[in-house]
Order: structure tokens, then sequence, then C-alpha cells
């Protein structure tokens, strides 16, 4: 005899759209590389030649899309944006080699990686976590996935994001300190990896502060663009 689950409220599952399909991608966890180029390292005042990879997470249904409206954060003064290609997996796994990690990738985004710089810096310096700085709603504005299958697996390209059409923040992903297929391998020896998990793999140098009513414009070549608005304090 079968039985069927019951929720008491029915559960939101966070996703985002699938470039070219009427399907979605539904989004398991995301998992952030921190100081991945070199120039956006020595900006923070780290040293890129040492420091290997590290990470923190944001929550699923802090995704905003393409075309949204990023809420300024209650709590914060000192709001930065972070411009970052995304890789979303389509597979899974432990220990993944890097000469076979690419096979798990199911496609590529633009993304944000919102800070309230502030309350990250205060985090800092009493040791605390940086959950409160980075894994706040609304927090990872996403474009749309486009598969790998369709564009391949981009390891050169501009990328840079405007604000107000003012250029604040422009690499280039060749520029990576650490590469998207070594990412994954050393992201699926710290956790077991799954379909559905989006990796926002590090942003170059210019990142800065945002102001509501801000037009945010970013873009990755090959992979796509992304628009947010700033709006008024959530």
């Amino acid at each position: 005899m079968s039985t069927q689950t019951s929720y008491l409220f029915a559960p939101d599952i966070p996703s985002l759209p699938i470039a070219g399909s009427d399907e979605r991608f539904p989004v398991r966890r995301v998992y952030c590389v921190g100081r991945n180029y070199a120039d956006h390292a020595r900006e923070m005042g780290s040293d890129p030649d040492r420091e290997p990879p590290f990470f923190f997470a944001k929550h699923p249904d802090s995704l905003v899309e393409d075309g949204g409206v990023f809420p300024y954060p209650p709590g914060s003064s000192d709001v930065h944006h972070e411009i970052e290609l995304v890789v979303a997996l389509g597979r899974g796994g432990v220990d993944i080699p890097v000469e076979q990690a690419l096979a798990h990738v199911y496609g590529y985004a633009v993304g944000l990686d919102m800070t309230r710089r502030d309350l990250q810096g205060e985090a800092r310096r009493t040791g605390r976590p940086w959950e409160v700085g980075k894994a706040f709603d609304h927090a990872a504005p996403c474009s749309a996935l486009v598969p790998a299958a369709r564009i391949g697996h981009p390891t050169a390209g501009a990328i840079w994001l405007e604000v107000n059409g003012e250029t604040r923040q422009r690499g280039d992903i060749s520029a990576l300190i650490w590469s998207i297929p070594e990412v994954i391998a050393y992201l699926s020896r710290l956790f077991e990896l799954r379909p559905g998990d989006l990796i926002y793999t590090g942003t170059p140098a210019g990142v800065g502060p945002v102001q509501e009513g801000d037009r945010l414009k970013g873009e990755v070549e090959g992979v796509g663009t992304l628009s947010v608005t700033v709006g008024a304090r959530g």
C-alpha cells in the first residue's frame, strides 16, 4: 500500500530558467569561491600567490533572476557588487579528479555576489562567520543558465559590470587563480556535490558600493548578461 507524503505547507523549490528552454534548473546549494582573481585578492588585502581556495555559501532562495530587483538589505549601509561567472552542476560526486570535473558541469550563467561589506568586515574583525554579510535575502542575482552543450566550457572571455552605465569591474575569466575544474575538484573533497549545485567562481577587482535606484548590468563574454535594479530597503 503506497502512502503519499503530506506537507504542512507547499515547499518552494528555488530554480533558474534555462536559456532557450521551457524547463527550469532546480537549485540545491550555492557555493562561492573567495578571492579567486589575483587583482581582487590584492584589493582585499590578501596574497594570491599563497592562498588556497576557500568557500562560503549562500541560500538557494536568495536567487534573483535577470531583470529583477535586488532590495537594498536591512542592517547595512555599505552593500557591494561582485560580478562572477557561475557554474551549474548536472552531475555530482566526491573526490572528483580535475581531468573529469568538466563532465559534471551542466552549464554556465552570470551572477552577482552581493555583499554587506560593513557586516562582513565586522565578522572578520571578531572572528565570526560571514553569513550575515553574504547569505542574506536576495544576495545571489543570477542570469538564465546556458547549457555547456551549446557554448562549451569557457576558459577566457571578458567579465565586466556597469553601474548606471559606468564601468566598475572589468577582467577576464582566464585570470582565475583556480580554474573551474580545479575548483570543482577541490570543493568535492570538502562536500558531496550533487546535481543542482551552483558555484560562484570569484570576482575581479573593482568591487564597490551600490545605492537605491542603481541599475547594474554585467556580462561574461560567451555566456550571457545579467541586469538588476537596486530597490528600496527591504
